[in-house]
């Protein structure tokens, strides 16, 4: 990732897709989510609700940086069905975002590349009928201050537009702030050159 490229894709809220092919039917659920027991939480719903369903293929992306990843085809031919739906993640850019197909079949086999193109499309239509959103991805510190030295750090948060969370204002004071990456940096020593306060990352 670039020095500024501090920016990364994913859902605002759950949405679903559909495909049908010679009686097949493909129900796509797409969810935002940001760990593996999210994943799993969702998977265990849809396993109970669609529990006469033949097969439940699924894929995720996880983490701004999108390093974990998963396809799971759960029984039908192999890459015929995780990979073609992380394969639809991957060219919408997306991250922290699971996309489950399920599959009630017609008693028509569709063969490997119509199996693939069906689960491709189902996930196609559950991204399609979602809403995208744009999140930073941030850098949290928490800082320690003597009480005289308030203004100093609250003006400094002020220039950078930012919320202080967590405070515990007393002789010593901490606070925590999140601020996007690209200008952690530049926070960071705005607040070192301030002798006193003490920052850490969290």
């Amino acid at each position: 990732m670039g020095m500024f490229d501090d920016t990364y894709r994913t859902l605002a809220a759950p949405s679903e897709g559909l495909y049908k092919e010679k009686g097949s039917k493909f129900l796509a659920f797409a969810y935002p989510v940001r760990t593996t027991d999210e994943v799993k939480a969702h998977l265990d719903e849809l396993r109970k609700q669609y529990f006469d369903a033949r097969h439940h293929c699924y894929a995720y992306i996880l983490g701004p940086n999108k390093d974990a990843y998963r396809a799971n085809d759960d029984g039908e031919p192999s890459g015929t069905g995780g990979r073609p739906i992380h394969g639809q993640l991957l060219s919408a850019d997306l991250t922290d975002t699971l996309i489950v197909v399920v599959r009630y079949f017609g008693g028509i086999l569709l063969g490997a590349s119509g199996l693939a193109n069906a689960y491709k499309t189902a996930a196609r239509d559950a991204i399609d009928h979602a809403q995208i959103i744009e999140k930073t991805i941030d850098v949290r510190y928490r800082l320690h201050f003597e009480y005289a030295l308030m203004n100093d750090v609250m003006r400094i948060i002020k220039d950078f537009d930012l919320k202080p969370e967590n405070q515990h204002f007393d002789l010593d004071c901490t606070l925590e702030l999140s601020v996007r990456q690209s200008l952690s940096v530049r926070l960071y020593d705005a607040v070192a050159n301030l002798r006193a306060v003490r920052i850490e990352v969290i």
